[in-house]
């Protein structure tokens, strides 16, 4: 399948390159597209891509591909639509947009929004065990914890190239238009502290919102949101669960930990299920399932295939055989109202401004 990728950044270069690389049985890529030419060449060379280009606009009227891995930073909506109204099936590395409104605009067509962790071999497995036990009904809680190190600790070994060539001027512009989308999302009032955890919310902690979507439904309600100390700093998120039970959320910023690190337990009636997630940069480095049943009986299960890897083939699948996706836009939407849910209630409880679609 020829493919074009948008964004030749971080999660590029470190992931999705190696693995195009070696999945040539299923996507050529012939076309790349950056901000940065440097960066586009870069990652053109590396995967044989003869196209690169610096406009999207002029990507897709380019053509001469069937599908778009959207993979730039920021909200993907504007260019989501552009690629969808062109035609052009699109997998969507998350978050899908910043507001609702962007993603009502979206155009009927084939999009996969990219949340790696629920192809995860792990989750997949704890999914089926759950599904045994009986389902989100036998859940008496899910608890989550995440140890964030900086970005640049976490790539460092990655020998990422660099982008210099870009105007000064057009990343300014950009962040202005994330600044009006996220006021859109929030309100104008909004203070930067609720800015900055929805910002965390649909960044990062999407990710856990997408495992329980897959393992209990969204979460229809939040009940309480904190955090504290210098911005990211710590978050703690806790709710009911649609089914029956609670979850809990604790998000912690620690820019020198010495790695990440990211907790899913799940607790029923006679046991836990416990996923403990390695950096998500590290290619093949295993989740470990640890199953806690009866008798205090405890069983590891780990699987090395790269979840990056499984996703890429099912979005292949999605294309080519029409097997839908995990996420489409339908999740991505439910994340999006989740961490403006999320944004609310801190407000609430803060006595802070907070308008637009979140109010």
């Amino acid at each position: 399948m020829k493919i074009a990728l948008v964004g030749c950044g971080a999660v590029t270069q470190a992931v999705y390159v190696p693995l195009l690389s070696r999945r040539r049985d299923l996507f050529e890529v012939v076309a790349v597209c950056d901000l940065s030419r440097t960066l586009a060449d870069a990652v053109g060379d590396r995967l044989g891509a003869p196209d690169r280009h610096t406009s999207l606009h002029e990507m897709l009227a380019g053509g001469g591909f069937e599908a778009v891995l959207m993979l730039a930073s920021g909200s993907h909506g504007e260019y989501v639509r552009q690629a969808l109204a062109a035609g052009y099936a699109v997998l969507c590395e998350k978050p899908l947009a910043l507001t609702r409104a962007e993603v009502a605009a979206l155009p009927e067509g084939r999009l996969m929004v990219g949340y790696m962790k629920q192809y995860d071999p792990a989750v997949r497995r704890a999914e089926e065990l759950l599904a045994e036990l009986g389902g989100p009904g036998v859940i008496r809680s899910v608890e989550v914890s995440v140890l964030h190190p900086s970005g640049e600790s976490q790539l460092a070994y990655a020998n990422l190239t660099q982008a210099r060539d870009v105007d000064a001027g057009l990343p300014a512009s950009l962040r202005a238009a994330e600044t009006a989308l996220v006021s859109e999302a929030l309100g104008e009032s909004a203070p930067e502290s609720v800015r900055n955890l929805y910002g965390v919310a649909l960044g990062s902690i999407c990710h856990d919102l997408s495992l329980l979507r897959r393992f209990t439904g969204s979460p229809t309600e939040i009940s309480y949101v904190e955090m504290w100390g210098p911005a990211p700093g710590s978050i703690e998120i806790s709710g009911p669960l649609p089914v029956q039970g609670r979850f809990t959320i604790r998000w912690h910023y620690l820019e020198d930990y010495p790695a990440y690190r990211e907790t899913v337990t799940i607790h029923h009636d006679r046991g836990s299920l416990e996923l403990v997630f390695p950096s998500p940069y590290l290619m093949n480095a295993p989740t470990t399932l640890t199953v806690v049943s009866g008798g205090e009986s405890r069983t590891e299960w780990r699987d090395v295939t790269e979840a990056f890897e499984v996703q890429l083939a099912a979005f292949h699948a999605f294309v080519n055989d029409g097997r839908p996706p995990l996420t489409g836009a339908d999740g991505g939407l439910e994340d999006i109202v989740t961490a403006q849910r999320i944004a609310a209630c801190y407000a609430v409880q803060h006595d802070l401004p907070m308008g637009g679609e979140a109010a």
